[in-house]
């Protein structure tokens, strides 16, 4: 075996919310090594400017090269939109967004090219899931929604709440109009909200987790560049934070799925 396919998968996000892209890897590539950081030190990036963004993926990404990793996951829909190009340009590694997956999986379920895309201000302004989408299929039409008040809901644990059901209803009310039978969960927080977001656009519409579309092409990617771990040993899977580990161990629990054992805290990149 070469030991660069025992190297790890890098994955970052501007906090916790990545961890469900982590629990989509694990499900689907059960032997990978995994090294995530979230930067809960500067979260959340939605409402932050793009060369602000792009100053934290380089050093995001920085800090996940000094981990020797194989490729990098951007784990982030706000990083995704406005700074690919930056990680790419620094690791020198494969590179996975969750955007292209995303839309890929959007395209490719949507029976009316009617798709709904809900996400941060900073990944909605970027139009980047509707361009990305476009170039797949001119004919799609792109309704886009910024819902940033799910982002804590989902991290205060509230999946099943009233006050969720509301704020659901209240943001995906004028997606119903537009009579979209596809929608993007376009931020990782989003799909621990999933059932209230199911239940306010009904069960006709069929929810895109752009975690699971970036697990797929990450798998895709592995194969063709021929970087899979053919170990079938216990994984190693590291979690790094920039601020409050405790905290993230707790809450990160739920959008793992599992138990996360030690989260260590970065002082510097």
């Amino acid at each position: 075996m070469s030991s660069i396919n025992s190297k790890p998968i890098g994955v970052f996000d501007s906090g916790i919310g990545g961890l469900t892209v982590v629990h989509a890897l694990t499900k689907l590539l059960p032997h990978e090594n995994v090294v995530y950081f979230g930067d809960t030190a500067r979260v959340p990036y939605g409402p932050k400017s793009a060369q602000v963004v792009r100053e934290y993926a380089a050093q995001d990404a920085d800090f996940l090269v000094s981990k020797d990793v194989k490729m990098v996951v951007i784990a982030c829909n706000t990083v995704s939109a406005v700074a690919l190009d930056v990680v790419q340009k620094r690791t020198r590694l494969p590179v996975v967004g969750v955007i292209q997956p995303g839309a890929d999986a959007a395209e490719k379920a949507t029976m009316k090219n009617r798709i709904g895309v809900i996400g941060t201000r900073a990944t909605i302004n970027s139009n980047a899931y509707a361009h990305a989408i476009r170039q797949l299929n001119a004919k799609a039409e792109v309704f886009s929604r910024e819902c940033p008040l799910f982002v804590p809901l989902a991290e205060e644990g509230w999946m099943d709440h009233k006050a969720t059901e509301l704020v659901a209803r209240e943001y995906l009310f004028p997606l119903t109009l537009e009579h979209i039978d596809t929608l993007i969960l376009g931020c990782t927080h989003y799909p621990i909200l999933r059932n209230a977001i199911q239940s306010a656009v009904g069960e006709r519409v069929t929810l895109v987790d752009s975690g699971e579309a970036t697990a797929d092409e990450v798998a895709r990617v592995l194969q063709k560049e021929g970087l899979k771990n053919p170990s079938t040993l216990q994984p190693h899977r590291q979690f790094y934070v920039s601020d409050i580990p405790a905290k993230f161990a707790e809450i990160g629990e739920r959008f793992l799925g599992e138990k996360m054992g030690r989260v260590e805290k970065v002082t510097a990149f």
